[in-house]
């Protein structure tokens, strides 16, 4: 029995001259000790010192040199590229699929949510989007609005090429044209953060193995050293925070907590114990924007039953989050009926059953009260 987590595929996704391409580099540069695996349409793009940074440049990228991959692939051979890159040799962390700017992304998730592969999941897809030629980009591709529809982050790109009055206005439309709650984060030269998007490894786990990544770390140490002010870095502009409880959460407060996030909290991830009856295991618990997932696992022997997230940001009241976290504890778990669970088992994987999972996109993960018992 395979006892792996199965790796998230992120789909990075935007139009010709979006900056995909800059985003990709920066996570790839910026990764920590992660394991990135890529799948590209055009390698020529993609900076060989990065990828170098990556991992064994052969064994962590698939290069797929003719057309979308959404037209160029069906899903098994896509099932084979990832497969390729889940194997364990290689050890990666996370799978990054950098779409081409003509490719249609609700046809790409789709192909991810009916993989056979129990390697991998889906892990939400980021629109990239050129602040500076938004209103011709739209006019040049109307499908523009589709694809910001099933968008889970949306990054707008080169905000430095904008004023303040021009992003404001940008970003009011992104807010109507994307499904309701979908976060909108500002970048410039495609510098975020690799922590909205993947849980980034520390140094240290990886170091000795890479002479390139030895290098990357040692120089971090060196500025902080040296006092170097990371302010303008990109983890400066994010708020974060963390909450644990070693009382039980109630399924049905926790879901309603995640359908009234803020549009700026961006990320949620951790694991949360309900103790409900019948689902007494850990929730692994994955948000991206508004995308969501719950994937239970058994607890380590001796290991303590706790909720422990993190919670990242931007613009968001985090004391005003804790309370509401806090107001999901619950005191009797043992006493909340099993029907409570089916908020939250809406947003579990279910492998065996992939034509079902992909017969819808991925916008009913925005939880609905109205289904939740």
């Amino acid at each position: 029995m395979n006892s792996r987590q199965p790796i998230p595929v992120v789909v990075l996704a935007g139009f010709l001259g979006s900056g995909k391409t800059t985003v990709l580099n920066h996570l790839l540069a910026h990764r920590g000790g992660t394991r990135i695996g890529v799948v590209v349409n055009d390698f020529g793009s993609i900076e060989v010192d990065a990828m170098s940074v990556a991992g064994q440049l052969g064994d962590s990228m698939v290069s797929l040199g003719g057309g979308c991959l959404c037209c160029a692939v069906d899903g098994s051979e896509l099932d084979a590229y990832l497969e390729k890159l889940a194997a364990p040799v290689h050890r990666i962390d996370v799978i990054v699929i950098e779409a081409s700017g003509l490719a249609e992304p609700q046809e790409m998730i789709r192909m991810l949510m009916a993989s056979e592969n129990p390697d991998v999941r889906y892990g939400g897809m980021v629109e990239v989007v050129d602040a500076a030629e938004f209103d011709a980009t739209r006019a040049r591709h109307p499908e523009t609005d589709r694809h910001l529809a099933v968008a889970d982050l949306v990054v707008l790109n080169k905000t430095d090429r904008v004023d303040a009055a021009e992003r404001a206005r940008i970003e009011k439309e992104l807010v109507a044209l994307c499904a309701p709650g979908i976060p909108v984060v500002g970048a410039d030269h495609g510098r975020i953060d690799p922590e909205l998007l993947f849980d980034r490894r520390p140094w240290t786990e990886t170091r000795g193995q890479l002479s390139f990544e030895d290098l990357l770390a040692e120089a971090e140490e060196h500025d902080h050293e040296v006092g170097h002010d990371h302010s303008g870095h990109a983890h400066a502009a994010y708020d974060s925070v963390e909450f644990v409880s070693e009382q039980a959460l109630s399924p049905r407060r926790f879901i309603d907590f995640l359908d009234r996030r803020p549009a700026g909290l961006y990320r949620i991830k951790g694991f949360v114990y309900f103790g409900v009856p019948g689902h007494q295991e850990r929730y692994e618990v994955h948000a991206v924007g508004r995308f969501l997932r719950f994937a239970p696992q058994p607890w380590g022997r001796g290991e303590a039953r706790l909720t422990q997230l993190v919670l990242i940001g931007s613009g968001t009241d985090g004391p005003a989050l804790l309370r509401e976290l806090e107001a999901c504890r619950e005191p009797a778990p043992h006493e909340v009926r099993p029907e409570s669970m089916w908020g939250v088992l809406r947003y579990v994987a279910r492998p065996a059953d992939p034509e079902a999972e992909a017969a819808g996109s991925h916008v009913p993960d925005t939880p609905d009260a109205s289904d939740t018992p």
